[in-house]
């Protein structure tokens, strides 16, 4: 799977992902992360790719030739999607994470400053998502949430399958509570049903933690996932 992400700061998408789990998927051949810099597609001399707003306004608004000019130089594969990072967004989740995974390619469009010239999305058409309610200071961030998303959905990227298939979200459920050694930690000891071998009882256990976390902190997920039992 290939990720092009247009950035004003190569730098930050290539240093992250150098490390964990993108390194090794891009070791192994599972992604390519490939960065472009809509500074390389200015006309201007001075590699401006920003000016302030029509109608004034605070801050400054990424102009639409550098990053059309960008978009439209990068190869496309037969498959692919192009997202684009900003707060008016559709939130992004799990599920999303697992459409983005069925792609072959996927562009992502890292905004900074004020925003973007809207002629940018007009011209584009990106899909446009957000990672929260929040405001960053680029869309640098919230990409490197995407990629690293997407690709432990992918077969190989993890060490283990089961590795994902209990994560999070996965089963609509949150996560049962890990343990590992020592068995006594300040008076605090692990579970008795985790000690016995009995994988059954294991697996029972797990699930039912599974709900009740699920049920204390994201009611809003257990609702939603009674409603699919």
């Amino acid at each position: 799977m290939r990720f092009d992400v247009m950035t004003l700061f190569p730098e930050m998408i290539q240093n992250a992902c150098s490390h964990s789990i993108m390194k090794r998927a891009v070791d192994s051949n599972i992604i390519s992360v490939n960065t472009i810099n809509p500074r390389d597609y200015t006309l201007d001399k001075h590699k401006k790719v920003d000016d302030t707003p029509y109608g004034g306004g605070a801050g400054m608004v990424l102009m639409a030739q550098p990053y059309v000019d960008a978009y439209e130089n990068i190869e496309k594969a037969d498959k692919f999607i192009t997202i684009m990072m900003t707060p008016q967004g559709e939130p992004f989740n799990n599920e999303l994470g697992r459409e983005l995974s069925g792609y072959e390619q996927v562009i992502i469009l890292c905004g900074h400053y004020e925003g973007y010239d809207e002629r940018i999305r007009e011209i584009i058409k990106p899909k446009e998502i957000s990672i929260g309610d929040f405001v960053l200071t680029g869309g640098e961030l919230p990409a490197l949430c995407i990629i690293d998303s997407v690709t432990r959905k992918l077969d190989g990227a993890l060490g283990k399958i089961e590795s994902m298939e209990y994560d999070s979200f996965e089963d609509g459920l949150l996560e049962y509570p890990h343990y590992t050694k020592p068995r006594e930690y300040r008076g605090l000891e692990v579970p008795e049903v985790l000690l016995n071998g009995n994988h059954a009882l294991i697996e029972k256990y797990r699930h039912e933690q599974q709900i009740e976390r699920t049920k204390s902190r994201r009611p809003d997920l257990y609702e939603k996932w009674l409603k699919q039992q």
